[in-house]
């Protein structure tokens, strides 16, 4: 099983098209969308996470390819500081995957990168600095 986040750029000739349904279909791929802006006539943006056996993953990727998609891995990522964070909660409101989050009676705040889309809306609701781009 071979699992990879994914940044797909749509040229403007790809949004009408069923692509992401192919890869369902035609390769038995399962996906993820953790963020996407795609409009009608429009170049679009989509970020997932894909997964399914390697050679059908390798084959989906390659007609994702000859269709005009230009795919780059997700190669930016989110950290925290452990030492600047004071627990807060400014990031917890403003995370759409819910990758942030209070655990415990003490409000502790808990950052799991793995639900993480590097959407960056965190970096600046953060008083203290303490979520960073890691590139």
């Amino acid at each position: 099983m071979k699992t990879k986040k994914i940044v797909l750029h749509f040229p403007r000739k790809c949004v009408n098209q069923p692509i992401v349904y192919r890869l369902i279909r035609d390769f038995n791929l399962r996906f993820n969308i953790l963020k996407a802006k795609i409009l009608p006539d429009e170049e679009g943006l989509m970020v997932m996470e894909l997964s399914g056996d390697e050679e059908e993953f390798d084959k989906g990727v390659k007609y994702l390819s000859d269709a005009g998609v230009t795919l780059e891995p997700l190669s930016k990522d989110i950290k925290r500081d452990e030492e600047k964070c004071t627990h807060c909660g400014a990031c917890i409101v403003i995370c759409p995957t819910e990758a942030l989050y209070a655990e415990g009676s003490e409000r502790k705040i808990i950052f799991d990168s793995d639900k993480c889309i590097a959407c960056e809306l965190c970096i600046s609701a953060c008083p203290t600095r303490a979520m960073v781009l890691d590139f």
